[in-house]
């Protein structure tokens, strides 16, 4: 496979967060971080960190939080998997403020964060699971960017000054725009039932600002935001209010709601300075790329975003033209798409949202003084990959579902073994058997759907069925696992009947156990016999604590 090509202009940062919604495996952070949770017997850093590497991305950072730093740090001088990654090695930062609870937006306002942005940069998450070649992503951005008026090289456009020639986006060296990427939820052989998604409307590019012959699946994102975000606004405006500036910026627009955001951006490098200025950001995906997306159709918005003051800082001229409005209130008209069905009586919800007060950018305060304005069609757009059809996989494994369905999708790649390497998918192992004389001959184990890691033994008579087993597990005679993902070191007794489940680090399951959908925390152990059902089986430290002092009670007591 040959080596890919370096993008010495970019830089990656890979956010490294808490794991709340992997909270049976993320129980202690500092000493098991979300990060480095089996994804395949994979921690789950070692995809983003291959996406990167096999980009050409080498400057890459890893954010976590300081509790986590040391485990971190740890896995990757001593995980064989991360060991093996080409080097150099990923760095690691741990600002001091980071906490479990700090969003992706504060996050860049860190002052160890800031100062660590050099340059253009890719900003993904570590549950990230991405079979698109990330080289064709790059190469993409930077053929729309010169297209639309923008650098034709990272470099040059990261430390470019001065006045520029301004494109029909109006960007000018070093003003370029960003680009995220969305994945489809459903229809698909991972899908799971009530995965999160995201509410994403594009527009298509003009035929003066498209390069030519190009047939990447970008477009303009023009609105962004989780559809439990859109389901409250609707809730509150009565409908699904639009603003007239947006259907006259872009006259086609199409509207998503079965895609999911999937926290990768191409972002320049005075997003840097974006982030920090705009303190009431908290999320990256809502807040600073949604108002991004917003402010390249709504007339006023880049300026209250304080857009203005960094291309001045950066020395660009800003195009002139009429100024637009500073004060708190949109001077435009909202659309109520629903009144305009034909299918849906809908003429109460009309008539409240035509009594309703227009509101515009709540969140986010004017700025006290502007020597310059920015025209919402001079601002740099902020571009969308969309998944289409059978297009390569990608997900973020952000929940116990996904964690499952992940793996399991993942097993059943065939490995470099079975097709040799160059046929071979981005995220094969080399084999799928890692230890084959510690699977005894008078057992069924699958191969074509399961994954078995080093010092896997399997006793006489168990059956195994499109399951991922982690190292130096144990299964005992007579046992039968479907569907499950068992992590590393855990022993399941004999006759014991698991389906669908996910067995943490080091636990033990009882002779004869029946389990169905549940979750086993790392280290707890399942007594005999157990029968249970989407249940997780978790060990409460308040309710140990609250037991200790019971007893001491008693005992004053005696």
């Amino acid at each position: 496979m040959p080596l890919p090509v370096p993008h010495t202009g970019f830089q990656a940062l890979v956010l490294c967060g808490p794991g709340v919604s992997l909270n049976t495996f993320t129980s202690n952070p500092e000493e098991y971080p979300k990060c480095l949770i089996p994804v395949a017997n994979r921690p789950m850093i070692f995809y983003t960190i291959d996406f990167c590497k096999r980009m050409g991305i080498t400057d890459i950072t890893l954010v976590t939080p300081p509790s986590s730093l040391a485990p971190l740090q740890a896995a990757l001088r001593q995980n064989p998997h991360l060991t093996s990654i080409p080097s150099p090695s990923p760095s690691v930062i741990a600002p001091r403020d980071l906490d479990m609870t700090t969003g992706t937006a504060e996050l860049l306002r860190l002052p160890e964060v800031q100062n660590c942005i050099k340059s253009d940069f890719l900003l993904l998450p570590c549950d990230l699971i991405c079979e698109i070649p990330g080289e064709s992503l790059l190469e993409s951005w930077m053929i729309f960017q010169s297209a639309l008026g923008g650098s034709s090289t990272v470099r040059e456009g990261r430390n470019a000054h001065g006045p520029a020639s301004s494109g029909p986006g109006g960007e000018q060296g070093g003003r370029r725009g960003g680009l995220s990427v969305f994945y489809q939820t459903q229809g698909r052989e991972e899908s799971v039932k009530g995965e999160a998604t995201d509410f994403v409307a594009i527009a298509p590019f003009e035929q003066d600002e498209a390069p030519a012959g190009h047939t990447t699946d970008l477009s303009k994102l023009v609105l962004s935001m989780p559809m439990s975000t859109l389901k409250e606004k609707m809730e509150h405006d009565k409908g699904f209010l639009v603003r007239h500036s947006l259907v006259d910026k872009h006259a086609r627009i199409k509207m998503l709601s079965s895609y999911r955001d999937a926290h990768l951006y191409v972002l320049p490098y005075w997003v840097k300075d974006f982030a920090r200025l705009n303190d009431k950001f908290q999320s990256v995906s809502e807040d600073l790329v949604g108002w991004w997306a917003k402010a390249e159709w709504q007339e006023g918005l880049g300026n209250k975003l304080k857009m203005n003051e960094i291309f001045q800082r950066q020395g660009h001229s800003l195009p002139s033209g009429e100024d637009a409005s500073h004060d708190g209130e949109s001077l435009e008209e909202e659309i109520d798409l629903q009144s305009m069905s034909t299918t849906k009586a809908t003429s109460a919800i009309a008539e409240s949202a035509r009594s309703a007060k227009p509101q515009f950018a709540s969140r986010v305060k004017a700025p006290s003084s502007v020597s310059e304005s920015l025209k919402s069609g001079s601002l740099p757009p902020m571009l969308a990959y969309v998944q289409r059809g059978s297009a390569p996989f990608i997900r973020r494994v952000d929940s116990s579902a996904m964690l499952l369905s992940t793996s399991l999708r993942l097993a059943k790649l065939e490995s470099t073994e079975e097709v040799g390497r160059s046929a071979a998918s981005a995220f094969a192992h080399n084999q799928k058997v890692s230890y084959p004389a510690g699977v005894a001959q008078r057992c069924t184990v699958t191969k074509s759907d399961c994954l078995l890691d080093m010092n896997v033994t399997i006793e006489e008579k168990c059956v195994v069925k499109e399951s991922v087993i982690g190292a130096n597990s144990h299964i005992s005679s007579g046992a039968r696992l479907t569907r499950c993902v068992v992590m590393d070191g855990v022993v399941v007794g004999p006759r014991a009947v698991l389906t669908g489940c996910i067995i943490g680090r080091r636990a033990k399951i009882g002779s004869e156990c029946v389990l169905k959908d549940c979750e086993v925390q790392d280290g707890n152990v399942v007594p005999d016999e157990t029968d249970a059902k989407n249940e997780k089986f978790m060990v409460f430290e308040g309710l140990d604590d609250d037991m200790d002092e019971d007893f001491e009670d008693d005992q004053d007591e005696l």
